[in-house]
């Protein structure tokens, strides 16, 4: 359903008048007093939780929802990653999942009235040795009978689609294959966030940024662990019948809070992005041997990244470590851009699970939702979460999309076994 209400701000005409009239646009979402209660409260502001906010809204005709952030909107993993969509796993569920999510980021801009900048400019997943191609024929096979693009190519086809990569026999790591998936690409993080966030904010949803849930509230009631009843903030209590745990970084410390225990362990992850140079990378590429991948931006500049750092911690600080042997890893693929500089690092929190899945779902507290630990692939699945969630909440019935990532799961012996697509922070 369009955005009527945000759609008549940004056009080519708002455009020359604004700048005719040397007058600053709008804020894009409102600021609201904080209300006592809710029929939805969403912890964390970044794009699960704005997604959830907004189909509830544009879909189920849900408003009165608040959205909650410590900080700021799209100041956690949402802003920190390097936003890069694809939908080749391993498993027929999580093909499904994120197949779903990329069909909405493909619209997702018109559906919006924002440009969200998404990119889709292919992925490439590099073989090194017979056991990865086996792997990525195994994933290309999956791919197709969910009816998704991928297919298994050989060293001339890549180096026709990254001419500046070595795929000569003596490379240090030489590439015997890749599994090329063309829907895959690149998208603007900040845009995405934005746009949801506009265009919930035009359907009734408030944004409370600043706001830390500092406690649960959790009365007997009909789940095994009681019912939820509201929040404790920094700013105040907050009552509401359904509270969603939406955070990265911090979900099992959240959930915690109403006596929900997470089998979840957190890592940093870490990336970096030189300085600009003319366009010469169209593809995403990805070597799981290396633990790094690479694309460039439509600025010019390359954007690294590798897997979560070994050790759980709460820290997001860069380590000049990680970027000499990222940088090694890099030139191995690429030996050309030796003499790139690189501009800055940062880091972000990982929530990863035993079998590299999200928990999405109820609890054994009535009310208490979860949407959380998403590793490194959480910003992938931000449409299709959030259309789910909201799905939930407004029928009380998990749609399909979500069955196998339920928090039972781990106690049943129903692991997804998503490693082997998801384990390079990517």
């Amino acid at each position: 359903m369009p955005v009527r209400r945000a759609s008549a701000r940004y056009s080519a005409f708002g455009l020359l008048r604004k700048g005719l009239s040397h007058r600053e646009w709008p804020p894009a979402w409102r600021q609201h007093d904080l209300a006592k209660s809710y029929d939805v409260l969403i912890i964390g502001a970044g794009v699960h939780g704005l997604a959830t906010a907004y189909y509830l809204a544009a879909r189920h005709g849900i408003t009165n929802v608040a959205v909650l952030d410590k900080a700021y909107l799209g100041g956690g993993g949402s802003g920190r990653n390097t936003a890069i969509i694809r939908s080749n796993y391993l498993t027929p569920d999580g093909v499904r999942f994120y197949d779903r999510s990329v069909k909405l980021y493909e619209s997702l801009a018109a559906e919006l009235n924002f440009n969200v900048m998404f990119s889709q400019r292919g992925h490439l997943t590099l073989a090194h040795n017979d056991g990865s191609l086996r792997t990525m024929r195994w994933r290309a096979e999956v791919n197709k009978l969910e009816s998704v693009d991928s297919e298994v190519i050989g060293p001339a086809e890549i180096k026709k689609l990254v001419p500046y990569m070595d795929v000569s026999p003596e490379a240090r790591y030489p590439i015997l294959g890749a599994l090329y998936h063309p829907p895959g690409g690149t998208i603007r993080h900040d845009a995405v966030n934005w746009g949801y966030a506009r265009a919930a904010d035009a359907l009734g949803v408030q944004i409370h940024q600043n706001t830390e849930v500092t406690g649960i509230d959790v009365v007997p009631g009909q789940g095994p662990l009681g019912q939820v009843r509201g929040v404790q903030t920094n700013r105040g209590p907050i009552s509401a019948p359904v509270v969603v745990n939406c955070t990265a970084g911090w979900s099992s410390l959240v959930s915690a809070l109403a006596g929900i225990r997470l089998p979840i362990s957190t890592h940093p992850l870490q990336a970096a992005v030189t300085e600009p140079v003319k366009m010469f990378l169209r593809t995403v590429v990805v070597s799981g041997t290396l633990h790094v991948y690479v694309s460039q931006t439509d600025r010019g500049e390359l954007v690294f990244g590798a897997s979560t750092d070994p050790y759980p911690s709460y820290s997001m600080r860069g380590s000049l470590e990680f970027t000499e042997e990222l940088a090694g890893h890099v030139l191995a693929l690429m030996p050309s851009i030796a003499k790139l500089r690189v501009l800055r690092q940062w880091a972000g929190l990982c929530d990863m699970t035993p079998d590299f899945s999200p928990i999405m779902g109820i609890t054994p507290v009535e009310g208490f939702l979860l949407d959380v630990g998403w590793g490194t692939y959480g910003f992938k699945a931000g449409p299709v979460a959030g259309e789910t969630m909201a799905e939930l909440i407004a029928t009380g019935k998990a749609p399909q999309l979500i069955a196998a990532f339920d928090l039972a799961r781990f106690a049943e012996g129903r692991l997804v076994g998503e490693k082997g697509a998801a384990a390079v922070g990517h």
